[in-house]
């Protein structure tokens, strides 16, 4: 077993893991931060997909002990102080850029690390930036706009 530590919403959080556990699966099981979605263990999907000291990583994709010490946020963590939605998460409601909602944690966390990066993008640079996140619902043109409107915001 591994000691880990990390900054996770905020908030200080440490546990015992497995050398083979991986980071969406602590934040799943162990912390019960379970808007991370899993949804396909090989990081093709993007369901899973949080910021690891404010970059976009998918968490299937690292082990929990790499986050040793790091400054993590989830979908849980991207509202606001007063607990309203943050401006991404208000945008995809308002475009209906969600239908299951499967994705929608994953899309969230991909779009603010891109509105981060670049706080204008063109359409082409949302949708090349969400290459690595899989919608089996919406087409991705409402997800698009939703982006769009956020960056606007």
């Amino acid at each position: 077993m591994v000691e880990i530590n990390m900054t996770v919403n905020g908030q200080q959080r440490s546990g015992s893991v497995e050398g083979r556990t991986l980071l969406s699966d602590f934040l799943r099981d162990q912390l019960k931060l379970t808007g991370t979605h899993v949804g396909c263990d090989t990081s093709q999907c993007g369901a899973c997909v949080i910021h690891a000291d404010g970059v976009a990583v998918k968490a299937c994709a690292i082990f929990a002990w790499e986050a040793d010490g790091a400054e993590i946020t989830t979908i849980e963590g991207m509202a606001e102080a007063d607990g309203s939605m943050s401006p991404i998460q208000q945008a995809f409601q308002d475009y209906h850029g969600l239908q299951c909602g499967f994705c929608t944690p994953g899309m969230v966390m991909s779009a603010a690390a891109l509105l981060k990066e670049n706080p204008d993008p063109t359409e082409a640079e949302i949708r090349d930036y969400l290459e690595g996140n899989i919608c089996r619902c919406t087409g991705y043109h409402n997800i698009v706009k939703a982006i769009q409107a956020a960056a606007a915001a």
